[in-house]
């Protein structure tokens, strides 16, 4: 289950970049993308730490996929829900 786990959140990861990266101005999906990828963190590390002695050589590139989808989530979230740089103040 570990291996399968690494595996899926390394495809999602960059599945997730490559799209960010591509559509940097579409807020909506920045917003969608960045729950799911907290929903990834959340199995990520519940998965890493459930199997604390398992993993074999791919333990600490599970670590660092880990902490590269919660650095690409806090972008998302901040890319999705940051205030619109034309709104007219009044």
């Amino acid at each position: 289950m570990f291996s399968a786990v690494f595996w899926v959140l390394a495809f999602w990861f960059i599945v997730n970049l490559v799209w960010t990266i591509a559509r940097l101005n579409n807020r909506m999906m920045s917003r969608t993308f960045a729950w799911i990828n907290l929903v990834a963190v959340i199995i990520g590390f519940w998965t890493f730490y459930a199997a604390s002695n398992g993993g074999g050589g791919i333990s600490p590139w599970f670590r660092l996929i880990n902490w590269a989808n919660i650095v690409l989530a806090i972008f998302q979230f901040y890319n999705g829900y940051r205030p619109h740089q034309y709104d007219k103040k009044s």
